[in-house]
C-alpha cells in the first residue's frame, strides 16, 4: 500500500480509473460550520491518495472537481450523504454518479444494526479496520502517519465491499431501488445544505 498526500489538489493527469473511492475529514459533524480538511480516494488497486486543504488556502481544486464531476466515473462513498454535502460546500464540487455502501448495506442486510464501514468491512471481507483516529484533529498543519493510514483505510476497502453487496442487492431483487436511491443522493445531499437536514419532506 502506498499513500500520497497533496496540499490543495491532485497532480496533474492523475487517472484513478472508473471506479474511484472517495471519502472526507472535517472538523466535525456539521458541514456548514466545520471545514473540509481532507479528501482521500482509491482506484481500487490498494494505494491511496489523500489531498489537504490548509486552513486559509481555500478550495479552487480543478483537478478532484474534475473527477467528482465526470459523469464516465463512479464515484464510490461510505454514507455518501455527508460527504456530498461536503465536497458541494467547500469544493463547489457536483458529484455525480455516485454508489453509497452504507446505503447498499441498509437496503440488503436488514437483519442487523450494524451498517459501518468497520463493521462491513469486518462482516463482509474479513478485514479489521481501526476506528481510533476518527475524531482527531484533522485541522493539523501536518497529517500524523496514523491520521494518514485512518484516511487510506476508509477508502482502500470500497471496491471490494461493492462487489459483495452488489451480489446480496441482486440476491434479494434490489438492485434497482439500490440504484434509485443512490441516484437521489445528492439531492439529499442538497436538501441538508438548503436547511432541511432531517425533516422527511415526503411526510405528510
Amino acid at each position: 500500500m502506498a499513500i500520497s498526500v497533496y496540499q490543495g489538489d491532485l497532480p496533474d493527469g492523475l487517472d484513478l480509473g472508473p471506479v474511484v473511492a472517495v471519502d472526507t475529514e472535517t472538523m466535525g459533524l456539521r458541514t456548514m460550520r466545520d471545514r473540509l480538511c481532507v479528501v482521500q480516494l482509491s482506484g481500487g488497486d490498494g494505494n491511496a491518495h489523500l489531498v489537504q486543504f490548509q486552513a486559509g488556502a481555500g478550495y479552487v481544486a480543478p483537478n478532484l472537481k474534475r473527477i467528482l464531476e465526470d459523469r464516465s466515473i463512479l464515484k464510490l462513498f461510505h454514507f455518501a450523504r455527508f460527504d456530498l454535502a461536503a465536497l458541494k460546500q467547500y469544493v463547489g464540487a457536483d458529484t455525480a454518479p455516485v454508489y453509497c455502501t452504507r446505503t447498499a448495506s441498509r437496503l440488503v442486510r436488514t437483519f442487523t444494526d450494524r451498517h459501518g464501514l468497520k463493521d462491513l468491512c469486518r462482516e463482509l471481507i474479513g478485514v479489521e479496520i481501526s476506528k481510533q483516529e476518527q475524531s482527531s484533529d484533522w485541522g493539523a498543519p501536518s497529517l500524523t502517519e496514523a491520521q494518514q493510514r485512518y484516511a487510506a483505510s476508509d477508502v482502500l476497502y470500497l471496491h471490494q465491499l461493492k462487489t459483495v453487496l452488489d451480489a446480496m442487492l441482486a440476491r434479494e431483487g434490489r438492485t434497482a431501488l439500490a440504484q434509485a436511491c443512490f441516484d437521489f443522493l445528492p439531492a439529499r445531499a442538497a436538501l441538508d445544505l438548503a436547511g432541511w437536514p432531517e425533516e422527511d419532506i415526503f411526510a405528510h
